[in-house]
């Protein structure tokens, strides 16, 4: 996907023209002593940092009481990291509302479904749609540009932080009003409304715009459109806040790009980021490992959804953890070479910039078991060593690869949030699915086998692209249907799975049967879901297990391909697995059930040599280590505890070594 703005990456205070990667942290310097600061700006010196992000939690401390200001303690700080060869990435400070501000105007707390207030204590306790907040919020980010426009330190503005971690979906009263219309905007007319919303059952029909409510607690399940139309509604009312911000910005400081921390990590699914990355001038993403046999995937896979939704720009890593964070059920240590390598991963993936949460990890608070640059330990630490080492790395042996672009993969998975959003919802014949896990699995599958594989949002051009998977692609609108069609019959090949091409945009059934207008393409029908009890598998007549669901079909093409069977069960001896050639040399192929990376693995590899699509490294090392490709550069991630022997791969050494050494990575110029 393309930006529609102009991309403008940092606006680096001397020398811009040549490469180099940022590196750096979250800095809260009003945690600690003022005798502190110069400390940090030595080791930060030490370290390699160029950048830290600057004030994001600053808001009580910027502004203590209405109408008064304390900027001279950050004054200070900014001329020190000036001084000191740093640059800020200076954040508007609206994440966390002060104490005064939630005591003076109550009705800016969230409230949540079931009608609970959410109060101070934490963060973002703040309603995206109060006009009260905004105000507030506006003013405060007016008054630091204005303090700070010409200072020579400001590199880029941080709009908020985070925006939606904890605050997406708010049913307050203010958010009732926006809800309403954004509706109008949308639909236009009531009967528009009634007929997308199919009101029609349960007696919903709306005869005005006023009777319209956020699906808050309700006797039974919400309208389901309803729900989707929320979850975009609030998708982008955190948009106009960041639009706000970012307008407000731009008028005082026209030439210091803007950007905003996403956070395409895990099941974080509110914010639609591939809708946002055109609200930025700079994407930037914050990535924290997920616990288990899929971690190094999931930061991988992540790391390439950030690329997509980028468009092949370069990308900012906001943040990401050294070692250990704070908020999960066991926070484990990164094991040594764990920090460079979850690192340098990020930057195979497009990452220009490589910054952790945070420089000095706190003493007090809630992430006080959070690691940083500077741990508990201090600079005597293998954390800081690890730090300084991975700083040297980047100026020294890989400036050379900053804002060299991506080659494009031979393949692609297609990410689509409106089906992540749709396809979850309640009152459907599984509650057990998960549209991102599924995802995931097929990234694995093509990580095992040692194929390259983009991850893009729904819209992005497909030319190129030998194979592309739609994994429960849920929502097909005509118009997304005719695009892959004309991709298949342009010579590609698609895999697409169960509870794919179900519904249109407004969540309603494609009728005459599933996958309904990807029928055609597939050449085959169903006509009931057969989804799986937990704990429930079903065997394949080619080894695989399925679980979660399986399907019944029916061959409609007498050309389709049966590449895998059921075994056993209701529908033993009917089709698991599907592909269809088509007349332009390409095909579309269908998986009803899911197998789990273990059991994708030979069936993608299939439908890989039937596209074409080869891995381009020796087959001894597939699986065991990620290739990732920036122009003239190849990244080798060894994705295990023992050295991997790479033989006939050559070319100058950036860093690492050959064999690739364990949990290590090697960059060689090609």
């Amino acid at each position: 996907m393309t930006s529609t703005r102009r991309h403008r990456w940092l606006r680096w205070p001397a020398d811009p023209a040549t490469p180099r990667f940022a590196f750096g942290a979250d800095y809260n310097p009003e945690q600690w002593p003022r005798e502190t600061w110069p400390e940090d700006i030595r080791l930060m010196r030490e370290a390699g940092v160029n950048i830290v992000s600057l004030a994001i939690f600053s808001w009580a401390r910027i502004q203590p009481a209405p109408g008064t200001w304390d900027f001279a303690w950050l004054d200070e700080v900014m001329d020190l990291l000036h001084e000191g060869g740093i640059a800020v990435d200076l954040a508007t400070a609206t994440a966390s509302p002060p104490p005064w501000l939630t005591t003076l105007h109550p009705e800016i707390l969230p409230v949540t479904r079931t009608g609970e207030t959410v109060f101070p204590g934490a963060r973002q306790h703040w309603r995206p749609t109060s006009p009260v907040f905004r105000e507030h919020a506006l003013r405060l980010a007016g008054a630091l540009a204005e303090r700070y426009a010409g200072h020579p330190a400001l590199t880029a503005w941080h709009v908020n932080n985070e925006l939606g971690c904890h605050n997406v979906y708010d049913y307050s009263d203010d958010a009732a009003r926006a809800f309403r219309e954004w509706l109008r905007d949308r639909y236009g007319t009531l009967d528009a409304l009634n007929h997308a919303w199919g009101t029609a059952f349960w007696s919903q029909r709306y005869s005005g715009w006023d009777q319209i409510q956020p699906p808050r607690l309700a006797a039974s399940h919400p309208n389901p459109t309803q729900q989707l139309d929320f979850k975009r509604f609030s998708s982008d009312a955190l948009k106009d806040h960041l639009r706000a911000e970012r307008d407000l910005l731009a008028g005082i400081t026209p030439d210091v790009p803007v950007t905003t921390n996403f956070m395409v990590m895990g099941e974080t699914k509110g914010m639609d980021y591939a809708d946002w990355a055109a609200e930025v001038d700079f994407v930037s993403n914050d990535h924290y490992v997920v616990p288990g046999p899929q971690a190094l995937d999931e930061l991988s896979f992540s790391a390439g959804l950030t690329r997509g939704i980028a468009g092949g720009d370069p990308w900012f890593l906001m943040e990401h953890s050294t070692s250990a964070v704070n908020w999960q059920p066991v926070n484990r240590a990164k094991a040594p070479g764990e920090l460079a390598r979850d690192s340098l991963l990020h930057v195979a993936h497009g990452a220009d910039a490589v910054c952790f949460f945070q420089w000095r990890q706190s003493a007090a608070g809630a992430e006080k078991y959070h690691s940083a640059m500077v741990p508990h330990a201090g600079p005597d630490s293998d954390v800081f060593r690890a730090v300084v080492a991975l700083g040297r790395t980047l100026r020294d042996d890989l400036a050379p690869v900053a804002g060299t672009p991506n080659e494009q993969a031979p393949a692609a998975i297609l990410f689509d949030w409106e089906s992540w959003w749709a396809s979850e919802q309640d009152s459907h014949p599984s509650s057990r699915l998960r549209y991102r896990q599924e995802a995931l699995d097929w990234y694995s599958a093509f990580l095992a086998l040692g194929v390259r594989a983009d991850v893009v949002p729904l819209g992005t051009a497909l030319d190129g692209y030998g194979l592309v998977v739609a994994p429960v692609l849920h929502v097909v609108p005509d118009a997304v249907a005719k695009e892959l069609a004309a991709y298949v019959e342009g010579g590609g090949h698609l895999v697409t799975t169960y509870f794919s091409g179900v519904v249109d945009e407004n969540d309603h059934v494609r009728l005459g049967g599933y996958p309904g207008p990807l029928r055609e393409l597939l050449g085959l029908r169903i006509e009931e879901f057969a989804p799986l009890l937990d704990g429930e598998r079903v065997e394949l007549d080619d080894g695989a297990t399925g679980t979660l669901w399986t399907d019944r079909i029916t061959v409609t093409d007498p050309a389709v391909e049966v590449l895998a069977s059921y075994a056993g069960g209701t529908f033993a001896g009917r089709p698991a697995a599907t592909r269809l050639p088509a007349p332009g040399g390409g095909s579309a192929a269908y998986v009803s059930t899911r197998l789990g990376p273990a059991g994708l693995a030979p069936l993608l590899g299939r439908l890989l040599t039937a596209a074409g699509v080869a891995g381009e490294l020796p087959e001894e090392a597939r699986g065991r280590v990620e290739l990732t490709v920036r122009g003239a550069y190849w990244f080798l991630v060894n994705r295990t505890d023992e050295p991997v022997e790479l033989p006939g791969v050559t070319g100058e050494v950036l860093t690492g070594a050959l064999p690739v050494p364990p949990r290590g990575v090697t960059v060689l110029r090609r």
